[in-house]
């Protein structure tokens, strides 16, 4: 189930990747929502998407620890 909702949370992520604002807000509603080490692996993937998109960077200060 758990690994259900880290695919929802990436599916979401893509289609929402044309707005930044949008992006970070549905950033930091998955950071609250997932498990520790489902958040390792979404960085990974958010990291990969700002890279494609480089106006999301500015959604990489809630990954900070």
């Amino acid at each position: 189930m758990a690994r259900a909702m880290l695919e929802y949370t990436k599916t979401v992520l893509n289609k929402v990747s044309f707005d930044a604002t949008l992006f970070c807000r549905e950033v930091q509603k998955a950071l609250q929502r997932l498990l520790p080490y489902e958040i390792e692996e979404l960085k990974i993937f958010i990291h990969s998407l700002v890279q494609q998109n480089p106006e999301l960077d500015q959604c990489l200060i809630y990954l900070k620890p």
